[in-house]
């Protein structure tokens, strides 16, 4: 993995290609303060058509250098699903698109008759440890950039929380990959399983984090109380502002980091308002983390 940085971080947004994301952060793309862009490029694929829009801007980034990917739907440890289509469509991108990096979510989201879901976690044993590999370094050899993985929000069980780390690092070390901290999801494992930040922060391979993602959430009602979800819909609390600062002064190799929002969920002024606040507002912590 790459040495130690003494440089801030690139500050960037998660590219949604609605209307009303595009009403809010475009003030800040127009002012240069969105240092770096992220697309979850398979969002496009298919059928789906972009608004005239979002082409321009992800040809602006990719020109700079300063475009990341960040896939959906790969589904790493889904066991007999046929990968190859995504494969063949992600070789594609990266010969229209020049990415800095490209990085997918840990656990499966898809079976051969199952399509969609959440991310949803696998046990760490050595049958899905070796397909987790084997999936990781196709993408690797298609990607041919830097590949990583995102941590995961759900979980079963303590152990599920507490094998997380463990197992992104046994996948991870197989390509020299780098992790994608979100802290966001962090933040869910604290609340739903009653762990310190502290103490989880511990189970990660810290030095591989790359990149950290920070968004908001929403609470649900589950049969033992409420459940924090990742649901990227409301403002970012403040216990994960505090959790950035925290990630960032222990994660030294971080290059960028993301704020996300879902597009459709910005509707009134007053959230397009709090959005860029809490734009500045990671904005300051990142740069303080390097000041300091």
């Amino acid at each position: 993995m790459a040495t130690t940085t003494t440089t801030r971080p690139s500050l960037g947004l998660s590219l949604m290609p609605q209307a009303d994301f595009w009403q809010t952060a475009q003030p800040l793309l127009e002012s240069s303060a969105v240092e770096v862009l992220e697309w979850s490029f398979d969002m496009g694929w298919g059928k789906v058509g972009l608004p005239t829009w979002v082409p321009p801007l992800l040809d602006q980034f990719s020109q700079q250098d300063r475009l990341l990917g960040h896939g959906v739907s790969y589904s790493l440890l889904s066991a007999q699903l046929d990968r190859s289509h995504w494969l063949a469509c992600l070789e594609a991108e990266r010969r229209q698109y020049h990415y800095q990096h490209i990085s997918e979510h840990f656990g499966w989201l898809a079976t051969e008759t199952f399509r969609q879901s959440a991310p949803l976690p696998m046990p760490l044993c050595p049958e899905t440890l070796q397909l987790g590999r084997e999936r990781l370094q196709r993408l690797a050899e298609v990607a041919q950039v830097p590949v990583g993985l995102e941590n995961l929000a759900f979980a079963f069980s303590q152990q599920d929380v507490r094998e997380q780390g463990i197992f992104l690092e046994k996948l991870l070390e197989s390509v020299d990959g780098f992790l994608l901290l979100d802290v966001h999801n962090l933040y869910c494992q604290v609340c739903n399983f009653q762990i310190s930040a502290t103490e989880l922060l511990a189970l990660y391979p810290l030095h591989r984090v790359r990149e950290i993602h920070i968004s908001g959430g929403s609470w649900s009602k589950g049969t033992g109380g409420q459940i924090r979800r990742d649901t990227h819909d409301q403002p970012v609390p403040e216990a994960v502002f505090e959790l950035l600062t925290l990630a960032l002064q222990q994660c030294l190799n971080v290059q960028f980091v993301i704020f996300e929002r879902l597009g459709n969920t910005l509707g009134p002024a007053s959230e397009q308002s709090q959005f860029r606040q809490d734009f500045a507002r990671i904005q300051a912590i990142v740069q303080a983390d390097r000041e300091g």
